[in-house]
């Protein structure tokens, strides 16, 4: 967004009235009719361009294009998958998930990112609530895919190993390591198909191109909504394609179609990374960088040394790791144009290092997966840190409202609630959740408390929700205290998020015990076996009793408030 947008949006801030109400004055021009009309565009302009990379060994956009079309085939021919049917995508950053995530839109179907990290308990929520048909996993993750299938039988698995898309020799390697070395891959057995057997099947069947209108779904994101339960946003390909042009329209200035390569260590299934790093710069015909363990530092930023990038994603924990990191800091940023967050504030700190190393600013956006996600962002223009979340994209309208649902008045806080062609069509097989987040007046009602600025922008004050945001990642406590208060020795349990320096927030838990003699630590334990690694509680406290109002309901502001930050 170049400084003459900017203006135009601070000149709609405020209505005559004097209330919070944003409307970007900018449109954009909506290009493709689905994203197989995207894809299959960018193929045809940068057939011989590095699309994505991974582990030393990369596709090109025609090799891209070669393999996810046999794998297409193969579903449409071998297992029958139609258009309107979902499949299950539940791998980390390997040269996999591109190939999936095109072969899946090539034959009409529906993606479901699944989080790889999931329990088994996790995982058979969303297996159930998506009626996903065909399941593609990586091998390190098929023991837990073990414990939940006979519940919740899929029709077909396909199990890949890491090295499926590298060359032979490589490939071998990659495998030895993961299996007999590091001892990455638990022991499994399940009735599958391996993912080189389906690649190879495909390669002589025919493909059928379906037909795809705007409206259709694309994708379903899970997302816990209003209620801490996990539903899936129905995104359909107007919505996805719609984001994708309205953060050119803010990036646009910057990006040498053909020409960007992008760092990508945050999970494409996630939706800030799918959007931003994935659907966003195959349209634009970029080189992607994936990183499969960003935990594991040395080795990803030496890959970083081969790569001359202009675009990075991330949230704060990764890049405060990053400008601690010696090598990290030793590596040429002269191409480096464009550094985006989101996910969770920037804290100022690591702002103005990320600044002073690199000599570009971290632009911090605003977005939810009910939204594709992106709904604000600050100008390109800032030079420092602003703290804010900035001003919508372009054919965004956004309103503050009172309980009441009555706008606020400029520089009172309210709930953010949006407008625009990347909102959802609405929650999967839950339309009463829909209802709770639309209005009469179609306006999408995010959960989250903001006002707008002296400067104009907008800045988030607090959220409606409960949810913590732990590394980027939605935290529900109703989710964690669920867990905890199916522990035969547990009777209460409350979660709450509390300032971290390394993850944004930390979820602390207050335990009343039933048994005394229940630890920290085999509460820690029970709940790993349950929750995903960020979920799992880093404090917890022990209590006699919870604060309760007269109705017997938890006052979980009283817990917060005597709440302090965690010690990093």
């Amino acid at each position: 967004m170049n400084s003459q947008q900017s203006a135009a949006l601070s000149r709609g801030m405020a209505s005559p009235r004097g209330v919070s109400r944003l409307n970007a004055e900018n449109s954009f021009t909506q290009r493709y009719d689905s994203l197989l009309d995207m894809f299959e565009t960018s193929v045809a302009r940068y057939p011989d361009n590095v699309a994505f990379s991974n582990l030393g060994a990369s596709l090109s956009y025609r090799e891209l294009d070669k393999r996810s079309r046999a794998l297409a085939a193969y579903f449409q021919h071998e297992l029958g998958i139609t258009n309107g049917q979902r499949i299950g995508l539940m791998l980390p950053n390997c040269l996999q998930y591109p190939v999936a995530l095109f072969a899946i839109i090539r034959c009409g179907a529906i993606v479901v990112n699944i989080n790889p990290l999931y329990t088994a308990r996790e995982l058979r929520h969303q297996l159930k609530d998506s009626g996903i048909d065909t399941l593609i996993i990586l091998s390190n993750f098929a023991h837990t895919v073990q414990r939940v299938i006979t519940d919740i039988p899929v029709n077909h698995l396909i199990v890949s190993e890491l090295g499926d898309e590298h060359p032979p020799l490589r490939r071998k390697v990659i495998h030895f390591t993961l299996h007999y070395i590091k001892k990455k891959v638990p022991k499994w057995q399940i009735t599958h198909q391996p993912y080189r057997d389906c690649m190879k099947k495909g390669q002589d069947l025919p493909y059928r191109r379906p037909e795809l209108r705007p409206d259709d779904v694309a994708l379903l994101q899970y997302t816990g909504g209003t209620t801490g339960v996990a539903k899936g946003a129905m995104l359909t390909h107007a919505n996805l394609l719609a984001n994708i042009e309205q953060i050119k329209a803010v990036y646009g200035d910057l990006l040498v179609p053909g020409q960007e390569k992008i760092v990508s260590a945050l999970p494409l299934y996630h939706i800030f990374a799918l959007m931003i790093n994935c659907l966003l710069f195959v349209e634009q015909g970029a080189s992607n960088l994936l990183i499969t363990n960003p935990l594991d530092m040395d080795s990803w930023v030496a890959s970083l040394k081969k790569v001359n990038f202009s675009v990075i994603s991330g949230v704060n924990t990764l890049y405060a790791r990053l400008v601690n990191h010696p090598g990290f800091r030793q590596l040429d940023f002269s191409a480096l144009k464009i550094s985006v967050a989101g996910g969770m504030p920037i804290q100022r700190q690591v702002a103005t290092e990320w600044e002073d190393l690199t000599g570009t600013p971290i632009i911090e956006g605003y977005g939810l997966t009910e939204c594709s996600p992106l709904v604000a962002v600050n100008p390109l223009t800032i030079r420092q840190h602003t703290g804010t979340i900035g001003l919508p994209i372009a054919s965004t309208e956004i309103v503050l409202l009172d309980e009441k649902l009555s706008p606020v008045p400029v520089g009172q806080p309210g709930e953010l609630c949006v407008k625009g062609p990347q909102v959802m069509k609405g929650y999967w097989q839950h339309s009463e959740e829909t209802s709770l987040v639309f209005d009469t007046e179609g306006w999408f009602h995010t959960g989250d408390i903001a006002m707008i600025t002296e400067q104009g922008l907008l800045k988030l004050v607090d959220r409606k929700k409960d949810i913590i945001i732990v590394s980027g990642f939605n935290v529900y406590p109703s989710e964690i205290e669920t867990v905890l208060n199916e522990h035969p020795h547990i009777s209460e349990a409350v979660a709450v998020g509390l300032a971290s320096d390394t993850s944004g927030e930390a979820v602390k838990v207050f335990v009343v015990r039933k048994e005394p003699s229940l630890t920290e630590t085999q509460i820690i334990v029970y709940c790993r076996e349950q929750l995903t690694g960020y979920k799992v509680p880093k404090i917890i406290e022990f209590r006699d009793a919870l604060p309760k109002n007269p109705l017997g309901k938890v006052l979980r502001h009283a817990l917060t408030t005597v709440t302090q930050p965690e010690q990093s």
